[in-house]
């Protein structure tokens, strides 16, 4: 469906639109994929809602059984005839969407910067240590607390990979009236405007002569503090009104699993793996990351 979707991007609309009603090319493979995902998230809904009403029977802890699914099926009714199943699927799939491949992209990107960069991976670590670890060894505390707050380095790690590789390379807007960009062009109504994520977060004028180059540094004031970047610059997650909600939530996610992986284990990247970005909406590694994993002595 990404995939799909990515094509509609760069042909005419009259062509991926014809394509859809023959149901031939990608828009055939866009509706295949469609139903199974349809069919799935069907059979998901109705076996949260057999286990909402078997803990009903037998009154389990509803804490213990939490889910994302379960709360959206408890906001939509509690009989079958009252849930509204396209609701439930669209917010489904922008919640696998936006929460899982952009996710997993981003730390598929960060982790290759990291074990690229020695420098970077020990400065990390250390970091982690005099933040994390306990008395006991090897025990790394993880949890949404304040100690992921301390985590300054890591944080401007994270933002040099996603300013580098965003997990949405490129978006677009739509003018609804005539108006005029801040360079002087003027937009006709109903005109679609494409700009380019990746390409900005790699431009000498927003980011200096060093633009190229992983700098968590970058990110860090002189008092050692993370340095704020206007959405405008860095725009990862967006900008204005149409910023991401989950974007708290993508850092702590992506510092947790950072902190649980790089204080057990050393990743090297497999020599002469290919690592290249794959043409789609969103910013995977081609051909994966391939890695050789190490435990972390004691």
């Amino acid at each position: 469906m990404e995939d799909a979707i990515f094509y509609r991007h760069i042909v005419p609309r009259w062509l991926w639109k014809l394509q859809k009603w023959l149901q031939i090319g990608s828009e055939k493979s866009y509706s295949e994929s469609q139903h199974i995902i349809d069919k799935f998230l069907h059979e998901c809904v109705s076996s949260r809602l057999d286990d909402e009403r078997m803990k009903s029977m037998f009154n389990n802890d509803e804490e213990s059984n939490f889910d994302l699914l379960n709360a959206l099926v408890k906001e939509n009714g509690d009989e079958m005839n009252q849930i509204d199943y396209k609701f439930l699927r669209d917010t489904a799939i922008s919640l696998l969407g936006a929460g899982r491949s952009t996710i997993s992209a981003a730390l598929c990107w960060f982790f290759w910067l990291v074990s690229t960069h020695p420098l970077v991976e020990a400065k990390i670590l250390e970091e982690i240590e005099q933040n994390f670890t306990t008395k006991e060894k090897n025990w790394v505390t993880l949890g949404v607390n304040d100690n992921l707050k301390k985590l300054v380095y890591l944080h401007g790690a994270i933002c040099e990979a996603l300013r580098l590789f965003p997990p949405v390379p490129f978006e677009h807007k739509c003018a609804v009236e005539s108006d005029i960009l801040p360079s002087g062009v003027r937009v006709s109504p109903n005109t679609m405007v494409y700009f380019s994520l990746y390409s900005m977060g790699r431009m000498e004028k927003i980011w200096g002569k060093d633009y190229l180059e992983f700098k968590p540094e970058r990110w860090i004031s002189e008092k050692g503090s993370n340095i704020y970047a206007p959405s405008y610059k860095f725009i990862t997650f967006n900008a204005g009104p149409r910023s991401c909600l989950g974007r708290n939530i993508s850092f702590i996610q992506m510092k947790i699993i950072a902190v649980a992986l790089l204080s057990n284990f050393h990743m090297q990247v497999v020599e002469g793996h290919l690592v290249c970005p794959s043409l789609s909406i969103v910013l995977h590694m081609k051909h994966g990351l391939k890695v050789t994993v190490s435990k972390r002595g004691n």
